[in-house]
């Protein structure tokens, strides 16, 4: 047994978690100096089943994931429940929920430098640092929100807005939707306060994409009209931004509207958000939405899939410039290469699908290895049969962590 490599595990999930060695110690009925000792391989107590299976019940991860040979370290680690459960208490807590608590406000230029962190890591599919990242910042970021006055609070309850649309948007990611519901409607919340309509909208984008997730598509759709016509205006007139959350707030009804098969209104919003990014005329990642022309032809490809229309969506992203889509943050690039694997599949190329996903996982390999989207996709191709990609299909299925 590779009691150093065990070490080095019990170490990496200790910090994940948040523990000191002191902390871990006294969750193990241990001393600091024993800790030390076994994350050092120094510790034949690492080969001791009993030990190992009580640590693995203290970092809340599987047995196997400390005994995991070599190989499987070198793969990445995803956002696990134990992370979204202590976002989801983060987000739960009195303090978050009143504004009234202990914790210690962040000057706002921080706060700031922590929201772009975050929204950086998420937009270069780099997700687990999230895990870790989130609870803090919510606290931090509703502490100083309701400690501040003036226009540094309109600031800061933007930059409020902003870390609950990343706790949302990361807890669809790993489909966790009601989750993500939440936070994009305490989202909105804090949008409003900071008077800022290019926040509100964005927070409302967020909030269309919980509301169908959880089966209210009418609503959604509903929503996203009404706040496209209240800020319109306000919107066009902040330029590159206001007109990349809008575009964005059509794209996802028209992602709302196909999920619930109205075939009828997915052109229309499609269309409008076309009319936005025509206006900005360039590839953007204001407001980190990546919007643009190409970002709206990739939700054509979506569109199209959540209406089962494989040829479609085959179609629609063979119409996609290839520098134009790999020029976008790597997240986009990954979620729509997933997005087209599944037309493929629709479509009855099932040996192109496996191919598109092997792309993906070599781009971004926590957006094929962590997602239930990609993971579903990976067991109906197997169910399915891929021919002569069964072979390269059993390897991922193996690294997604897919039962044989």
């Amino acid at each position: 047994m590779d009691i150093s490599g065990i070490g080095r595990r019990i170490a990496y999930w200790r910090v994940r978690r948040g523990l000191t060695q002191t902390d871990f110690g006294a969750l193990m009925g241990r001393s600091r100096r024993w800790v030390q000792d076994l994350e050092g391989g120094q510790r034949n107590t690492a080969s001791n089943l009993a030990v190992l299976d009580q640590a693995a019940a203290v970092l809340e991860v599987r047995l196997e994931q400390l005994l995991a040979d070599e190989r499987a370290d070198g793969q990445p680690e995803c956002v696990d429940a134990a992370e979204l459960a202590a976002i989801r208490a983060a987000l739960q807590h009195p303090e978050v929920v009143t504004g009234a608590g202990d914790s210690t406000a962040k000057p706002v230029a921080d706060l700031r430098r922590s929201v772009a962190y975050g929204w950086t890591a998420f937009q270069a599919a780099d997700y687990t640092p999230l895990g870790r990242l989130l609870p803090d910042l919510l606290r931090e970021a509703t502490r100083t929100a309701h400690d501040s006055s003036g226009v540094r609070q309109d600031t800061a309850f933007s930059l409020l807005s902003m870390a609950l649309m990343l706790t949302a948007a990361v807890a669809t990611k790993f489909g966790d939707h009601a989750l993500a519901y939440r936070a994009a409607d305490r989202s909105v919340q804090a949008a409003e306060r900071s008077g800022d309509p290019v926040v509100m909208a964005a927070g409302a984008r967020l909030l269309v994409d919980g509301m169908f997730h959880t089966g209210e598509g009418p609503a959604a759709i509903a929503l996203a009209a009404a706040v496209a016509q209240r800020l319109e205006q306000d919107l066009v007139a902040r330029g590159p931004h206001g007109l990349s959350v809008l575009g964005m707030l059509h794209c996802k009804a028209a992602i709302a509207a196909a999920h619930i098969g109205d075939q009828g209104t997915v052109p229309g919003l499609l269309d409008a958000a076309k009319d936005a990014a025509d206006r900005l005329a360039v590839d953007g990642n204001a407001m980190w939405t990546a919007f643009g022309p190409t970002n709206v032809q990739l939700h054509r490809v979506s569109a199209a899939i959540r209406l089962y229309d494989g040829p479609g969506a085959v179609a629609a992203a063979q119409g996609i410039d290839t520098a134009a889509r790999d020029a976008l943050p790597r997240e986009r690039r990954a979620n729509h290469l997933v997005d087209l694997a599944r037309g493929q599949s629709l479509a009855g190329h099932r040996p192109q699908a496996v191919d598109t996903l092997l792309h993906a996982e070599g781009l971004a390999p926590q957006e094929v290895h962590c997602r239930p989207h990609a993971a579903k996709l990976v067991a109906d191709l197997r169910l399915l049969g891929v021919g002569s990609a069964e072979g390269r299909l059993r390897a991922l299925a193996a690294r997604c962590g897919l039962p044989a």
